[in-house]
């Protein structure tokens, strides 16, 4: 999540826009700059790194004149984290800077016609082609060329102008990203996110996607996207700073669970295009993957978690065997790995040392590396031979959410990829998954709004010990959702695969043992159904978890929560979703300190 400010007013604008990039630091990122206009001229001042080099490089702002600005700090994604890449970008006449959150998802097809316009391009990023474009619309209107310019933008975006021939005006655009209007006395402000206004101000305009704001020091004008102007209710910022970082949520954790529809969106989007996976700079080809004989996945935690969900949709459309090894095992296990063996490595930090040491150790048996990170420019996606990144952006809380979530995607992506390649999958059907990945962000965002019953079924089931089975893919996030429950709970809580209660664990069923059964895998779902039979009958309460419209499990389950349906082989996306908000209210009910648990660390870099 990268973050963008801006001012206007009488005021010198780089101090405040580098307070307010600050503000945003939490969010991550790995580039910083700021554009001011001064003197019919826009000065912009970009570093790779941290805010202070930023700083240092313009003496806290002293160094840059001029009372109207913007201002970015960048998680990179199209582009490596560099100067010349870092926000903001500038048009070719210098009469046009932009700052950009969000992801163009046309931004080759836009670049290319561009370039055959005549416009150079600096960067590698799908920014620089917002920047041309208002270029090339511009003819005395401004806000003409800004609605042109977004009618031509496909993706996410909150986009922040600054432009010569408006000396005191910024203009905003909202469009699936996050974007408020900060009001003050003679000067007013924009940002991703309140945190760099509450300083300033605490009276807000929330813009809504579609629309278009003007701001200069004295007013806001607000557009609709065909340029009708509207009225908007100011907002009054109760919050302090520590909150507003969070968007008004009580926590990192469930603000990041909401933010997984556009999290998903991000890791997939821009991967397909025109029913095609394209995966830029991935250079695993159709021969390659037919002299792969052997998969394996290695990870720790919640990474080695979504790779024994990946295991099952890599075999099932690939048809090539898949091992799942947890990292700080494979690293001493003398494994047999050769030329022939393809290892996954997944990591959200890329700096986790038993992952690495996991890595080294394949990879000096022959091994082809795939590593499947979220920060750019890591340890893992280093010495990778290739890399997937999650595109995840910062995450706060200790236990992942998104970043599990972010994973799965690129599983499933690497899944349907290779699948294809390797002539598994017929025409119909490869169009058929790649038509349900692209739904994913929608079924995961109606996950979460068809469970709002989830705080009071957490407060039943926050016992003292809770089991979790299910079956194939069910199992796998039965395994992650007892992992959630035991962070940030501190509840005893252990995953089985339904079809081993039999072998002893049945032992430890009673009247005082709440039972958690993930049963969205239809193929299975009656072999599930009994085992939740057999707890039943020895007085176990039961919470399931069913795709929609399973009426078969509502008579037996004490509780049900639902998902949307899609094909078994994305369904655990879909179902560790209230598996997450189950374990975050349960932490909640016990008033646990939810985004920094106890004895745990965000990257685990020791042994």
């Amino acid at each position: 999540m990268c973050g963008i400010v801006g001012f206007t007013g009488s005021r010198k604008a780089a101090p405040i826009l580098l307070k307010g990039l600050t503000r945003l630091e939490y969010r991550g990122y790995d580039s910083a700059g700021i554009a001011v206009l001064h003197d019919g001229a826009i000065e912009v001042d970009k570093v790779s790194g941290r805010i202070a080099k930023l700083s240092e490089k313009t003496k806290d702002g002293s160094l840059v004149p001029g009372v109207i600005g913007i201002g970015h700090t960048r998680w990179a994604t199209h582009g490596a984290p560099t100067d010349i890449n870092a926000h903001p970008h500038l048009s070719n006449d210098g009469k046009f800077a932009v700052v950009h959150n969000g992801i163009i998802e046309n931004y080759l097809a836009l670049r290319e016609e561009l370039i055959a316009d005549g416009y150079v391009f600096q960067s590698e990023t799908d920014t620089e082609t917002i920047v041309h474009l208002l270029e090339m619309y511009y003819t005395g209107d401004i806000k003409s060329a800004v609605m042109k310019t977004a009618s031509r933008l496909e993706g996410s975006y909150a986009l922040g102008i600054v432009s010569t021939d408006a000396p005191e005006t910024l203009f905003v655009v909202r469009e699936s990203s996050p974007l408020i209007l900060g009001i003050g006395v003679g000067e007013n402000y924009f940002a991703s996110d309140v945190t760099a206004l509450v300083a300033h101000t605490k009276n807000v305009i929330y813009m809504e996607d579609g629309e278009i704001a003007e701001l200069s020091p004295n007013a806001i004008s607000v557009y609709d996207c065909t340029g009708q102007k509207i009225t908007k209710p100011v907002s009054r910022v109760t919050w302090n700073v520590e909150a507003a970082e969070k968007g008004g949520y009580d926590h990192f954790m469930l603000k990041e669970i909401m933010e997984q529809p556009a999290a998903v969106k991000a890791a997939l989007a821009p991967r397909i295009h025109e029913g095609q996976i394209r995966l830029d700079d991935f250079e695993l080809t159709a021969e390659d993957l037919k002299d792969v004989r052997k998969i394996i996945i290695t990870a720790c935690g919640s990474a080695y978690y979504a790779g024994c969900s990946g295991r099952y949709v890599i075999e099932r459309l690939c048809r090539i065997p898949v091992e799942v090894e947890l990292a700080s095992e494979l690293r001493y296990a003398d494994p047999m790995v050769d030329e022939h063996t393809l290892v996954l490595v997944i990591s959200q930090s890329g700096e986790t040392a038993d992952t690495i040491a996991a890595l080294k150790e394949c990879r000096s048996r022959g091994a082809k590396i795939i590593g499947i990170v979220n920060v750019v420019g890591s340890t893992i996606a280093k010495l990778a031979d290739y890399t997937l990144y999650t595109w995840a952006g910062p995450e706060i809380a200790v236990a992942t959410t998104k970043g599990f979530t972010t994973q799965l995607a690129v599983l499933y992506l690497f899944a349907v990829y290779a699948a294809e390649k390797l002539g598994r999958l017929s025409p119909e059907k490869y169009d058929s998954l790649i038509r349900q990945l692209m739904n994913l962000p929608k079924r995961i965002q109606e996950a979460i709004d068809m469970n709002y019953q989830i705080p009071s079924v957490a407060s039943r089931y926050a016992s003292q010990s809770l089991f979790f089975i299910g079956r194939n893919t069910d199992y796998a996030i039965a395994l992650e959702g007892a992992l959630k429950m035991k962070e940030i709970s501190y509840l005893h809580a252990e995953s089985y695969a339904a079809g081993e209660l039999k072998h002893g664990t049945i032992a430890l069923i009673d009247e005082n043992q709440p039972v958690i059964a993930v049963c969205c895998n239809e193929v299975l779902a009656d072999k599930t159904l009994s085992n939740i039979v057999e707890v039943k009958a020895r007085g176990a309460k039961v919470l399931a978890l069913a795709f929609r419209g399973n009426t078969k499990i509502v008579s037996q389950a004490d509780d049900v929560i639902f998902i949307p349906r899609v094909d078994a082989v994305f369904s655990a996306i879909l179902a560790v979703v209230p598996l997450q908000l189950l374990a975050y209210y349960a932490a909640k009910e016990k008033g646990c300190d939810i985004d920094k648990p106890k004895n745990l660390a965000k990257s685990v870099t020791v042994e």
